[in-house]
């Protein structure tokens, strides 16, 4: 194997739309892949980690990565921006169960808060973003036991 060829294979940004990969050149945001997630959650405060998928199924995705930092400065730089490698990020979506692309996960101190799927309008935008900023954290939906009534029908014992 050619050095070339490893190069490639470590490069963050590979089969990364240039806007996407111009997040983290021009606007201070991070590769997120699964060896660097437990650094990203670590981080104090808001988080938001982009999923923008393959450009071409998803052309949203180029209007995303524009609006973002936009998003970013209108609530006062509030929150860190980490976009999701291209390799890890079915494996990332699958456990924030982020299941649409492009979409915006909001993380607080490690915990998940919500998901913005899509491209929105800006006031829609404005509205999505204020909601997930003053929402608590809490579980990632549909990770953990499913409760049942203990009157339920179909219960098992």
């Amino acid at each position: 194997m050619t050095t070339d060829i490893l190069d490639a294979a470590a490069d963050p940004a590979e089969r990364s739309a240039p806007l996407v990969a111009r997040l983290v050149e021009a606007h201070g945001a991070t590769w997120v892949g699964l060896a660097t997630l437990a650094d990203f959650l670590a981080r104090p405060g808001d988080q938001v980690l982009f999923f923008h998928g393959d450009p071409v199924r998803f052309p949203e995705v180029l209007d995303v990565a524009v609006v973002l930092p936009e998003l970013n400065k209108a609530f006062g730089q509030r929150f860190g921006i980490g976009v999701a490698t291209r390799a890890d990020e079915d494996a990332l979506a699958a456990r924030f169960a982020v299941a649409r692309w492009p979409s915006l996960l909001f993380l607080r101190d490690g915990q998940y808060v919500g998901v913005v799927p899509g491209m929105l309008d800006w006031t829609d935008y404005l509205a999505a973003v204020q909601k997930l900023l003053d929402t608590p954290a809490s579980r990632v939906p549909g990770i953990g036991i499913p409760l049942v009534s203990a009157n339920s029908a179909s219960g098992c014992h």
